[in-house]
């Protein structure tokens, strides 16, 4: 039975074929989600083997954290830019788990990240969540606990102010823009704990600036960040 049902199956995928999601090209048996090529050839950054990556400097100075790496460099044009696209916009949650699995094998590898006991995802603001039906931080973050096999938390840091874009803002006036935009309900579920906190692409970085300001203010937590892409 399982044989007649992977020859219906191949026949079907001759008229109908399931497509990367990177390259757009089908998939074969066994693949899903992103293609076997892709999954070796994807601009992936190594940054989670650097303390002094680029993403990190970008961060220091501005707030407290333990370590920051993004899994892949996003370029404009290229196959990162169709996967956040597809992710964002094209109500495809699933290319997040696919990579946070991914990243999160990758991180366990490493002395930085591996100590990390909570998964925390930047939120959405409710009414950006309603029309978008999903975070899609939060599916990274879930495939990151998947792999990594630790707890991930998506309601407990909350957005309770939905700020205009931060493009062509200074500095100053992005810091501005994010001030008092997040909120956690219950500091006791955070005190004490080693939080991966889980973005999609760090552009400015004043979104995940402003959630770790709001982290340390409970007792006793360390913060590291990881996000899918780095905008390079």
């Amino acid at each position: 039975m399982k044989t007649l049902v992977a020859l219906w199956d191949d026949f079907i995928s001759l008229f109908f074929p399931v497509l990367c999601m990177a390259c757009r090209q089908p998939l074969y048996g066994g693949e899903a989600i992103i293609c076997t090529d892709c999954v070796f050839h994807l601009p992936y950054t190594g940054f989670h083997h650097d303390p002094g990556n680029r993403m990190a400097r970008q961060l220091w100075g501005r707030i407290t954290f333990n370590a920051a790496a993004a899994c892949l460099y996003f370029r404009k044009g290229a196959r990162v830019q169709s996967l956040v696209h597809q992710l964002k916009y094209r109500r495809q949650p699933h290319i997040g788990n696919k990579i946070g699995e991914l990243y999160g094998v990758s991180l366990c590898e490493s002395e930085s990240f591996k100590q990390a006991g909570l998964v925390v995802p930047v939120p959405l603001h409710p009414l950006k969540l309603r029309k978008r039906g999903y975070n899609q931080s939060a599916h990274f973050a879930e495939g990151l606990s998947h792999s990594m096999g630790i707890p991930v938390l998506c309601d407990n840091l909350v957005r309770v102010a939905d700020r205009e874009t931060q493009t062509r803002k200074s500095r100053f006036m992005r810091y501005e823009n994010m001030k008092d935009v997040f909120m956690i309900r219950d500091p006791s579920l955070f005190a004490g704990k080693h939080i991966l906190l889980a973005d999609d692409v760090l552009t400015t970085g004043a979104t995940i600036e402003a959630c770790c300001l709001e982290l340390m203010k409970v007792p006793g937590v360390t913060v590291s960040i990881v996000t899918i892409a780095f905008a390079d």
